[in-house]
């Protein structure tokens, strides 16, 4: 009984840490491409800074596969 208890409970906390970077990648991606339509010549500078964000929101939803491990 603990042990599905702790399984459902690393569960829920492995998709609750998904849930909000998911969301946040999805709405940056959309606002970096209208951005980069908007203003072409400002595409580098745009995807350099879309990276780094989607990489910090990549290391939280790791970070809270880690902690239900």
């Amino acid at each position: 009984m603990t042990a599905g208890l702790i399984a459902i409970a690393a569960a829920i906390a492995i998709a609750i840490s998904t849930i909000g970077p998911g969301l946040g990648q999805g709405k940056a991606a959309a606002k970096a491409m209208e951005a980069i339509a908007r203003q072409p010549e400002a595409s580098g500078t745009i995807r350099t800074s879309l990276i780094l964000a989607l990489a910090f929101m990549e290391s939280l939803t790791i970070y809270g596969l880690l902690i239900a491990i």
